[in-house]
């Protein structure tokens, strides 16, 4: 990947124009923290390659397990941060949990994601 320079003015000039709107449309401290904490948990892999498998069913830990090669603990690890996340929902069946996605957003999230990366 070819690094390209980063521009900087030559003059320092204040566009109040432009900071108005930005002033008025920022979201607030606590949003842009939230926003980036969520982000933060799809900067692990794992948790990534949970939420490929729940795109295409609802699963339990193990066949989470058996479809990642990793152990249930592993999993049930990441779920946990999945679900704290609100990312994955559960359900109980009888001695079994089944974990799918929250919503669709997970997905369009994850869609975009990969839209972005495969840019030329």
């Amino acid at each position: 990947m070819e690094e390209k320079e980063i521009g900087c003015c030559e003059v320092t000039e204040v566009h109040e124009n432009l900071l108005k709107i930005v002033r008025e449309t920022i979201p607030e401290e606590t949003e842009l923290y939230d926003l980036a904490e969520l982000f933060k948990i799809f900067g692990d892999s794992t948790r990534i390659r949970i939420l490929f498998v729940l795109f295409e069913a609802e699963v339990c830990v193990c066949d989470l397990a058996a479809a990642l090669n990793m152990t249930q603990s592993a999993i049930s690890h990441q779920l946990r941060i999945l679900k704290q996340s609100r990312l994955v929902k559960s359900r109980r069946e009888g001695k079994s949990v089944f974990y799918s996605l929250a919503d669709e957003h997970v997905r369009t999230i994850i869609s975009q994601g990969q839209e972005h990366i495969e840019e030329n």
